[in-house]
């Protein structure tokens, strides 16, 4: 009995009546040939159910035409719009991502990095900015495009583009206190760089206003998510409601929204709630959450942007470090000092 085999780029070439050689352009860069030899090659790809072996022609060419994105993780929803923009401006270009989740471990990161370069990519794009040395080191090496994203820093490994996470902390803070409230709190799930860039924000515009930074602080080494929102708020709550409570990122906002509600807390009448990133349900919660907006998509199409620019002409931008900035989203869930708190 014979053994199948995998089919093969000659087979689709017999199948298309034309070289292999052309079957793989058109593969490759289906704008190389004709509308009708296009239309007879994906017959025979389709019909033989051929499946390209990438890994072979990697041997053969540098060119890879694979991006690497590594996210800190997968199941967080503030990198929906992020990844969706990256798809969004590589694919119609012929350019591939590679996604790995470092599951905001520096050393996993590490670890994905050197992964993607052993898979030959043609650039990379990260999440933060704080990368090992062992890190920093293989990319500064590998002389591919390299932009980290979501931060901003005075020494980027190649090109950076986001945000001061620090000043979206401090900016949320000092909104509270503008609209007189005096007893903010800061809850945070696992604290990794963002997050705690965020607390140091915090904690400056509270200093600077002359009110306490520390003891109305808590936080749980666990992911953020609408449930943790809710504990850390009902454990608060427990010792004494503040006045106003600056949360970490949205989903910890949610939670303790349902929390204040559950606890007969009128929001924003006698507690005020902030969070960060502007999820798309935070402007369908009711009452809808204000927040900070970050530009995750514009960060996520900069990015991929940037890296194409390079790929394509060889030569860095003279800016390499983009701010994009934020904005403060005032809706329903925060309103002026009116209760003793």
């Amino acid at each position: 009995m014979s053994q199948k085999r995998r089919t093969t780029l000659e087979d689709v070439a017999r199948i298309a009546h034309v070289s292999a050689v052309t079957v793989s352009r058109a593969l490759r860069r289906p704008d190389m040939v004709s509308p009708e030899l296009r239309k007879r090659i994906d017959a025979a790809v389709d019909r033989l159910a051929y499946v390209p072996n990438f890994a072979a022609s990697r041997l053969a060419s540098t060119r890879t035409h694979s991006i690497g994105i590594v996210v800190s993780s997968l199941s967080n929803g503030i990198f929906a719009d992020y990844l969706q923009a990256i798809y969004d401006t590589l694919l119609p270009l012929g350019f591939r991502p590679v996604v790995v989740s470092s599951r905001y471990s520096a050393e996993e990161e590490e670890g994905a990095i050197r992964t993607l370069l052993g898979q030959n990519i043609e650039a990379l794009i990260l999440v933060g900015v704080n990368q090992t040395r062992a890190a920093r080191r293989v990319l500064e090496r590998s002389r591919i495009p390299v932009v980290q994203t979501f931060e901003l820093t005075d020494d980027p490994i190649d090109l950076n583009v986001g945000l001061s996470q620090r000043q979206g902390g401090y900016a949320a803070t000092r909104f509270l206190i503008e609209l007189g409230h005096r007893r903010i709190a800061y809850l945070s799930g696992q604290r990794d760089d963002r997050a705690r860039a965020r607390l140091e924000g915090y904690r400056a515009a509270l200093t600077e206003a002359g009110l306490d930074g520390e003891s109305l602080v808590a936080w749980l080494p666990a992911q953020t998510t609408i449930s943790l929102g809710r504990k850390l708020t009902e454990e608060m709550l427990a010792s004494g409601a503040p006045g106003a409570i600056f949360c970490c990122d949205d989903n910890i906002a949610l939670g303790a929204l349902f929390a204040c509600q559950q606890a007969g807390l009128e929001v924003p009448r006698r507690i005020s709630l902030i969070g960060f990133n502007d999820l798309e349900f935070a402007a369908a919660s009711n009452p809808p959450l204000s927040t900070v907006l970050t530009p995750r998509a514009d960060m996520g199409r900069v990015a991929s942007e940037l890296v194409l620019q390079v790929i394509a002409t060889g030569k860095r931008p003279r800016t390499r470090r983009i701010d994009l900035g934020f904005e403060i989203v005032a809706r329903g869930s925060t309103g002026p000092h009116l209760v003793a708190s």
